[in-house]
């Protein structure tokens, strides 16, 4: 499993360019897990098991799935109310 980072790479590049498509924050965060196991798979931190590997990405992804809806916050659906008009004075 030494010789598959570069899989887990392009598997983050690609959901990230799905996220672009399509926005909302949750393809965001498998991308970013994505890489993290990419790299850490590179370093042998992971010591070549897939298990291992698996349970990473889904930690992962939850918790960047967490901060960027902390720090990007969350779409309630909600209508924006004006309260004046720009063109009154």
């Amino acid at each position: 499993m030494a010789g598959t980072w570069w899989l887990w790479m392009v598997a983050g590049l690609v959901l990230a360019i799905i996220e672009v498509i399509l926005p909302g924050y949750i393809f965001a965060g498998f991308a970013v897990a994505a890489a993290l196991v990419g790299g850490l798979i590179w370093l042998g931190a992971l010591g070549g098991s897939l298990p291992v590997a698996l349970v990473v990405m889904a930690v992962a992804s939850v918790a960047s799935w967490a901060l960027l809806r902390y720090f990007f916050g969350r779409n309630l659906g909600e209508v924006k109310r004006w309260d004046r008009d720009i063109n009154e004075n």
